[in-house]
């Protein structure tokens, strides 16, 4: 109050801009991990998208199992997700699965033994294929093949990260 009226001595001032420069970038990482993404995975085959929380609603389309989508909301049995090109829809929570897993998004990409561009490389995924994520750091996501081969493969190929 001393300060909107303009009546805070300038040792009061000095203490609220101390705290001050130290909630904003408290407020700020807070924020920031608000907005972190929260990513799970189709459980079934044939996992059909609605344009609202209902089996009533329309029906958009099919996802396969192991898709990678990210939580926008959940509402009574619902969540609302977003796929890689966009599009948002509806899909019932027991067609999701807690299990992570990443699309590739580049026309292909390496899976290499080690985070590093120049480890030798595992296997090749072409774009649009499912790998199982692992762990994530630096740039690079550990997955795993559904052929059991794991690999690092740059995070700046893959969606659902």
């Amino acid at each position: 109050l001393e300060l909107l009226r303009g009546t805070a001595s300038p040792s009061r001032l000095a203490m609220i801009g101390a705290l001050w420069l130290l909630a904003v970038p408290a407020a700020l990482l807070a924020g920031a991990n608000a907005l972190a993404l929260d990513f799970l995975s189709v459980a079934e085959p044939a996992a059909i998208l609605y344009d609202a929380p209902s089996i009533k609603a329309n029906k958009l389309f099919v996802l396969s199992p192991g898709y990678p989508v990210e939580v926008v909301v959940k509402v009574e049995g619902w969540t609302k997700v977003r796929d890689d090109t966009g599009d948002f829809a509806w899909i019932e929570n027991a067609r999701l699965s807690e299990r992570r897993t990443v699309m590739v998004s580049a026309q292909s990409a390496q899976a290499r033994q080690a985070a590093n561009e120049n480890a030798a490389v595992v296997f090749t995924a072409e774009k649009n294929v499912f790998l199982e994520l692992i762990d994530v750091a630096a740039g690079w996501a550990k997955v795993r093949h559904r052929d059991g081969a794991s690999g690092f493969v740059k995070a700046s190929q893959l969606w659902g990260l």
